[in-house]
């Protein structure tokens, strides 16, 4: 590729110019005791930190900043490091999805008002592969991302443990009385054995691994284990390569097109991926310009089956992954369904990268003739009760409740469900479906991951271990069951799923791709007349924003404004 010249770089105008505001920039930077050629005639590169205290996915990411940053110093960069927010999953509240958004807009805007030629991107745990992502494609400055990567295999009693989905499992078993208490603190002390995103198929591994699909990362640097020695190598390496990125001017308008797209909408039916990406990839890709739908995940998914034997559609944890073969393993299974002539962030194509892979576990990175489950990762229902659409990952759902009809019991928030799911006097048996509402976008807010909705403990007690459940929440890309999510339009403007009553006949029937309630339309008009929105929750800050700017399930759930309107412009800086 052709190489830029100095004078070109971004950061030349802050730099190299003539005038008193050039003069104080570099007067600043030998403030902080950096040298005249340091700074002036190399590229600048931002290493945007997602490190924090409160983030477990990222504890280790403070010593991989430093070694991105031994790579830019090698290839003759200056590494500056800028900290970003920190989405730690699970200890956010009320849910990280309520920030995303938040770190798409701090991504740009640091890129933006900052001498900035590249950067590269640190970050795994759930939001904030899609926010670093998005906030980069806004920006169109040469980015690479570097993934935080799984932590290591978790093991209790001889048993494999994966995060998020054996939590569920075993709260439900010590629900039951099948676990006593001290057995669930010691399950509590060694089912995430080190830093790192969740070993599972959960959202994060999902997520890198679907930035990684579209080219934006060291092609297979989704799989290496936080804790690997290859981990750091491959974060050096990072740095290495996003210097030649910027004198190349390769961006993510370069590297993020349609075909990419297409192609993760592959990888992630292979990788029996979480239902979240049906949200954030949405997001990414119209950031860049690029339509997708619902639809289309459907249609992926129809033509690709699971591959990856991960919980929780499978049995192997992702370090077993790495070992069998990575993505780009599980990619050269797809050569015939992707876009090989797509690039990534080396310059190369996808083809080559895929010619050098290597598959060493046919039981965990399964052929084609051989899946993991007959079922699909992902299906999209439409129906009266879902007209902008809802989803479900049939490879963990109950094959028998897949096509079902039962009577519906509702909850009208997250705390009516806590307090009243497990009262002996709640009528309800295996047969029933379960409802929870204002959990949406703006009814939550946020869209916390509630989608797994707890079943009674008279249920468990007696041996159920699943009912049909909707939503219009998420649900964690670890978690199982027959859940229904991401109801669009929402309760709380409006959507069917605020006119549901208890009582009410719910029919799944995900074959053909249908969710309904049996209401006759005069009552439904009936129940729409008497609605009333809820008052706005917030009259103030952030979540004011958030509030009047979110767009539903369907459209990705990003802001309105951070996806229309013309390119922002370069900051005058003289």
């Amino acid at each position: 590729m052709s190489r830029r010249n100095a004078s070109d770089l971004r950061s030349a105008r802050w730099y190299s110019a003539g005038g008193m505001r050039a003069f104080a920039h570099r007067q600043r930077m030998q403030q902080m005791g950096l040298r005249r050629e340091e700074f002036m005639g190399r590229p600048v590169i931002a290493v945007v930190n997602t490190w924090s205290d409160l983030s477990p996915c990222h504890a280790h990411l403070r010593a991989r900043a430093e070694a991105v940053k031994r790579g830019v110093i090698r290839a003759g960069g200056l590494p500056v490091e800028l900290p970003a927010l920190s989405l730690g999953e699970v200890i956010v509240k009320p849910t990280t999805m309520l920030y995303r958004n938040f770190l798409a807009m701090e991504v740009e805007e640091l890129l933006r008002q900052h001498p900035i030629d590249g950067a590269v991107l640190l970050g795994g745990c759930d939001k904030t592969t899609p926010g670093l992502l998005m906030g980069a494609i806004s920006m169109d400055l040469p980015a690479i991302y570097c993934p935080a990567g799984p932590m290591l295999n978790g093991r209790w009693r001889g048993t494999k443990v994966g995060a998020g989905t054996h939590t569920r499992k075993y709260w439900d078993e010590f629900r039951a009385g099948h676990i006593g208490e001290a057995e669930m603190v010691e399950i509590e002390g060694i089912s995430t054995r080190s830093p790192g995103t969740c070993n599972t198929m959960g959202t994060a591994s999902t997520m890198t691994s679907i930035a990684d699909a579209l080219g934006m990362t060291l092609p297979g640097a989704s799989s290496i284990p936080a804790m690997d020695s290859a981990h750091p190598r491959m974060a050096s390496a990072c740095g290495e390569r996003i210097v030649e990125m910027a004198w190349e001017d390769l961006k993510p308008s370069d590297i993020i097109t349609d075909g990419a797209v297409r192609n993760a909408l592959h990888v992630d039916a292979a990788l029996g991926g979480s239902t979240n990406a049906a949200i954030h990839l949405v997001a990414i890709a119209r950031r860049a310009g690029i339509a997708i739908t619902l639809e289309d995940f459907d249609e992926a998914a129809r033509q690709t089956p699971v591959l990856a034997n991960i919980f929780p559609a499978g049995d192997a944890l992702m370090e077993d992954f790495f070992f069998a073969g990575g993505l780009t393993g599980l990619m050269s299974r797809l050569a015939d369904r992707l876009d090989l002539d797509q690039r990534n962030v080396t310059g190369g194509t996808l083809g080559e990268v895929i010619a050098r892979a290597r598959i060493d576990d046919d039981e965990v990175i399964r052929p084609l003739d051989n899946p993991v489950a007959s079922a699909p990762a992902i299906a999209v229902l439409r129906g009266n009760l879902a007209p902008d659409g809802a989803v479900i990952k049939p490879s963990a759902a109950s094959p028998h409740l897949l096509t079902h009809r039962g009577r519906a019991v509702v909850f009208d928030s997250h705390a009516e469900l806590n307090a009243r799911i497990d009262d002996p006097a709640l009528a309800i048996d295996e047969t029933s479906v379960l409802i929870l509402r204002g959990a949406g976008p703006i009814g939550a807010p946020g869209m916390p991951e509630w989608g797994a909705l707890p079943l009674p403990q008279k249920l468990l007690e007696r041996g159920v271990r699943d009912l049909v459940r909707i939503s219009d929440a998420r649900m964690s890309g670890t978690h199982y069951g027959t859940c229904v999510l991401h109801v669009a339009p929402e309760s709380h403007v409006g959507g069917p799923l605020a006119l549901v009553e208890t009582g009410d006949e719910i029919v799944l029937d995900v074959p053909n791709r249908r969710l309904d309630m049996l209401v006759p339309e005069e009552e439904l008009a009936r129940r729409r007349a008497a609605w009333q929105a809820p008052p706005k929750r917030f009259s103030r800050g952030y979540g004011a924003i958030f509030e009047a700017h979110v767009m539903q399930a369907d459209k990705g759930c990003d802001f309105d404004i951070l996806e229309a309107g013309e390119k922002t412009p370069e900051p005058d800086i003289f």
